[in-house]
């Protein structure tokens, strides 16, 4: 359900859930919603904000806690977190008694276990440690902040050259150019990351290195808007090969290693680069198909916005799938 009980409708929002209970004769509602950059909750009496609490996308996954004395002097807490990959539910407690849960059986922590390794207790404790890491949510919030911090300016760099591919060719119609130029835009960083004292290319530089220049003499070779479309599909099969061999022959080495530079959790390296490999088919065979069947115009919207959703679920998945638990062999 998307609406809002919010007095700030200017907040642009993605996606907002609603998620109402009664206690003592009156109506409450728990409103979780997202930005671009951070999740809110707010817990309302009717209409009557009564807390609200945040936290930056960056920060990880939490599960909100929201604490109420009524009327009669007992003090209840509201927890609202997620109960699988795509809802938001809430579970109300008094003391160690669940009075309501809004999806009954789902355990509203559900993203923690996700995120590391194994789930906490419904009413469980705020700040829970894990064999996985050792690290309670406060520590991991603060650790993903600092990757945050030395990554940020590799994924602006990154969000850039999207934007420059995608202005290029809509305002020009000739993917081929903006091709070109969206390559030329990233050698143009591998030359300034020499002189610049922040990253701007994270930890896949040679890589991507290679990547741009394969990029641009496909375009330059090759300087027809169909091929321009197929570049996706043709190079994201290239590189899923890479990195399906390096998950199987070396155990994710490589890419596996360098991914998990960028998560808060331990991670299988070999899972990692096997499942991204996976995902690199997925996105490669979703680009053909919209490149078959739509127009050119929608083809350039799909590649620019509409295909990150997915690639971003595919991701997750396989950041579940590749968690390294504590009983697992080192």
């Amino acid at each position: 359900m998307i609406a809002t009980l919010t007095r700030d409708e200017d907040v642009m929002r993605i996606w907002t859930y609603l998620r109402p209970f009664s206690h003592s004769g009156y109506d409450y509602t728990v409103e979780v919603f997202f930005t671009f950059s951070q999740t809110v909750s707010r817990l309302f009496k009717g209409r009557e904000l009564l807390d609200e609490q945040s936290v930056h996308h960056m920060d990880g996954v939490q599960t909100f806690v929201h604490a109420l004395r009524v009327e009669s002097g007992e003090l209840l807490r509201i927890e609202a977190g997620y109960v699988s990959w795509w809802s938001v539910g809430i579970a109300v407690f008094q003391g160690d008694h669940k009075v309501y849960e809004s999806h009954p059986g789902k355990n509203v922590r559900f993203s923690e276990g996700m995120m590391q390794g194994a789930a906490p207790s419904a009413a469980g404790d705020y700040l829970v440690n894990t064999p996985t890491t050792g690290l309670n949510l406060g520590e991991m919030g603060e650790m993903n902040q600092s990757k945050w911090q030395r990554n940020k300016y590799s994924i602006y760099a990154d969000l850039a050259l999207g934007a420059l591919f995608y202005l290029v060719g809509k305002f020009t119609g000739d993917l081929a150019l903006a091709a070109i130029v969206g390559a030329t835009g990233g050698l143009t960083l591998v030359v300034v990351q020499r002189f610049a004292t922040v990253d701007l290319l994270g930890g896949f530089a040679v890589f991507g290195t290679i990547m741009l220049v394969i990029s641009a003499t496909f375009s330059l070779a090759l300087q027809d808007d169909y091929w321009v479309q197929m570049k996706g599909t043709i190079l994201g099969l290239l590189t899923a090969s890479i990195f399906m061999i390096d998950g199987v022959f070396r155990q994710g080495a490589y890419f596996g290693a360098r991914i998990e530079r960028y998560m808060p959790l331990p991670l299988h390296h070999n899972r990692i680069a096997i499942g991204m490999s996976g995902t690199g088919i997925v996105m490669a065979l979703a680009n053909y198909y919209v490149a078959e069947n739509f127009s050119e115009d929608f083809w350039l919207t799909w590649t620019t916005f509409l295909d990150m959703p997915l690639s971003i679920a595919l991701f997750y998945a396989v950041i579940f799938w590749a968690r390294r638990k504590s009983t697992d062999p080192v």
